[in-house]
């Protein structure tokens, strides 16, 4: 018995196997960023050591130190905070939204939004997250304004002002795109006359 071989038949199935096999390595190759957002809880820790060596210097002197230093401190202390939690926002939000969902026990407490902040999400509370913190620094250098020569202010104040405006902008463009989404589907939507 000859067997004939198709040559079309036999490069479609060889294309389609290339094609499920870089597919596949594609999908399979997400799971590099798993060490990329553990290496950002290893971050998390370094600065909780950080927070906790500032409230560790402050605390001996805490009857003796000016008022004005004090919260310059814990402008500090909220500003690791803030940095601490677009820390976590991001390593849980990025591990579920680009390696796997997050498989945690019913018994154990869950965060509200885990599962919920698709990629667009993200990138708007970590817009907004940068600008809130932009804005403890910044409050922090006005706090000191005496000590920081005037074009500094001048560039701290143009660069809050860059994130703010680019935070505004990310924000309204996910918005239109929402918008002209939701527009879309009622437009394409069955008449229910």
């Amino acid at each position: 018995m000859v067997f004939r071989y198709d040559a079309a038949l036999l490069n479609l199935y060889l294309i389609g196997a290339m094609e499920r096999f870089l597919e596949n390595t594609m999908y399979a190759a997400r799971w590099l960023l798993a060490p990329v957002y553990l290496g950002l809880s290893l971050g998390l820790m370094a600065l909780a050591i950080k927070f906790f060596e500032e409230i560790w210097l402050v605390l001996p002197n805490i009857f003796t130190i000016a008022e004005s230093d004090l919260i310059l401190t814990l402008l500090s202390l909220v500003d690791m905070t803030l940095v601490g939690g677009l820390l976590v926002m991001v390593m849980f939000s990025g591990y579920e939204n680009f390696v796997s969902a997050l498989d945690i026990g019913e018994d154990k407490e869950k965060l509200n939004w885990l599962g919920k902040m698709d990629a667009s999400s993200l990138k708007n509370k970590v817009a907004a997250s940068i600008v809130a913190i932009s804005s403890i620094h910044l409050l922090r250098v006005f706090m000191d304004a005496k000590n920081v020569p005037d074009n500094k202010l001048m560039w701290y104040v143009i660069i809050h002002l860059t994130f703010v405006l680019s935070a505004f902008v990310m924000g309204y463009l996910d918005w239109l795109s929402r918008h002209d989404h939701h527009s879309v589907d009622q437009h394409h939507a069955p008449d229910k006359h």
